[in-house]
């Protein structure tokens, strides 16, 4: 990585492990002795509620805020909820986005229209998106909560390092008795980066 900053935002709702996946961001770069900064927005602090983390990385980092529409990869760990961060994206940015729906109370409550089709909606605006049945690869690798893990790998050929210091950080930050699935969701996850390279 060059001097440059390297802007990460990350958007999801509670329950979807976007705080976990911020703090392996964030552990890659203190492993591989770059500067760090991250930022959490809490929506509802329930399962359900919107949760957003800026992470910046780079020499030296002042702000642990994104500027407005300079976020290098937004990662999304829900259609609706990436739509919703798209005007953060930079113009040459690129945004991975779990083609999970989860429709929140207040739209089951016609307070808001949940959009038809969020993914559309992001191809019309940008031709960097990357869509990823992340649920389906969870579900078959047998725990609905490897989303995150899956996405960070997607997107991992973009944000940078090696991949044996993500896996450094999977081992040191998840709980022992999920390694070693986490880290199977991480290689699945590549292994559809590398097949999407050239999106």
């Amino acid at each position: 990585m060059d001097n440059s900053i390297k802007n990460i935002l990350i958007a999801g709702v509670g329950g979807q492990g976007v705080l976990l996946a911020s703090e392996l961001l964030s552990e890659v770069a203190i492993i591989s002795g770059l500067d760090v900064k991250k930022s959490e927005v809490h929506g509802m602090s329930q399962r359900g509620g919107v949760v957003t983390s800026h992470v910046r990385i780079g020499r030296k980092v002042y702000s642990p805020i994104i500027p407005y529409g300079r976020a290098d990869i937004i990662l999304s760990f829900e259609q609706a909820e990436g739509l919703g961060a798209l005007d953060w994206l930079a113009p040459e940015g690129k945004i991975i986005v779990s083609s999970t729906i989860l429709v929140p109370p207040s739209a089951n409550l016609g307070k808001l229209k949940y959009p038809d089709d969020p993914i559309a909606e992001i191809k019309k605006k940008t031709d960097n998106v990357i869509a990823v049945d992340a649920d389906r690869m969870a579900r078959d690798l047998g725990n609905i909560r490897l989303v995150n893990t899956i996405l960070l790998a997607v997107g991992s050929p973009f944000i940078g390092f090696e991949r044996s210091v993500w896996e450094e950080a999977i081992k040191k930050l998840v709980k022992p008795q999920y390694v070693d699935i986490n880290l199977t969701a991480f290689a699945q996850g590549c292994e559809l980066a590398n097949s999407k390279a050239g999106v």
